[in-house]
């Protein structure tokens, strides 16, 4: 198939695929790469009894796409891309498509059993979900939910380096939501244990889902309300304030991280005033 990716709509379905749908085939944490495009067709003979075992993920161009595991030692001409170097490196890689397709088959091979009296799960009959028929429980796609956050302090805006990346990206405060707690009072608890700081007029700007493993990114911008940098450093390695057009190496616009520092770099070189 091309590369580009035109009309991907996520969606669900318990047909099996034809000779004529797409596949995405991954190993691991790799994408299984043909030599042209990110999919294969269903009938390709590199899947083998794989394409059997394949999940629905959506429509694209009106084709059903799914999703299946394959050895990446069976795939011949398939080149491993790791699904993180995709989405931060590859600007024409179909970021939405690859990351529900992840998503999807993460969540088919960890409900193959019924977590609660571990009798082998089935298909839901209306909706995208395992189901036990003896617990009458259905597993639907886990999701959590964390916040993402660029703090604007007059005309600076704080960038991080996180302890463990492995890529030299300076990015945003970010954090898990905890049982109980607001997407608000997350962005002040993940702010205050991280760097020390204070801040106010928290809100919404976007979101994305991001597949490691399951989670919906919610993306807000803050204002400082006060204190010192005290950083967390088994968490941050490095962070300052930077202006606009002067920052260090920031996550590419395939992600949430890059389209909020991008958005907050030009509400300040605007002269923008947070409301």
């Amino acid at each position: 198939m091309a590369s580009s990716i035109s009309d991907w709509s996520p969606g669900w379905t318990t047909d099996a695929p034809r000779p004529g749908d797409w596949i995405l085939a991954i190993s691991g944490s790799d994408i299984l790469k043909p030599e042209q495009g990110w999919l294969l067709a269903a009938n390709d003979a590199r899947l083998g009894d794989r394409a059997n075992a394949a999940v629905s993920v959506g429509v694209l161009d009106d084709v059903p796409v799914y999703v299946t595991e394959l050895d990446c030692t069976d795939g011949a001409g398939l080149e491993p891309v790791a699904l993180r170097d995709a989405l931060l490196m590859m600007e024409q890689a179909p970021a939405e498509l690859l990351s529900t397709g992840f998503q999807v088959w993460q969540w088919w091979r960890d409900h193959r059993y019924c977590g609660r009296c571990g009798l082998e799960t089935g298909f839901h009959p209306r909706e995208r979900a395992k189901w036990c028929e003896p617990c009458g429980i259905p597993w639907y796609p886990r999701l959590a939910p964390c916040v993402i956050v660029v703090i604007r302090r007059d005309d600076r805006l704080l960038l991080a380096k996180n302890a463990r990346a492995r890529h030299h990206y300076y990015s945003l405060i970010a954090g898990f939501v905890e049982p109980g707690e607001s997407l608000e009072g997350a962005v002040a608890r993940e702010v205050k244990e991280e760097t020390g700081l204070d801040v106010a007029n928290v809100r919404y700007q976007s979101s994305q889902p991001w597949p490691f493993p399951h989670q919906l990114m919610v993306g807000f911008f803050a204002d400082y309300d006060g204190g010192e940098l005290i950083l967390q450093e088994d968490e941050l390695a490095h962070a300052d304030w930077f202006l606009p057009g002067d920052t260090p190496p920031v996550p590419p616009q395939t992600t949430i991280a890059g389209r909020l520092i991008r958005a907050m770099e030009s509400e300040i070189s605007r002269g923008g005033i947070a409301l």
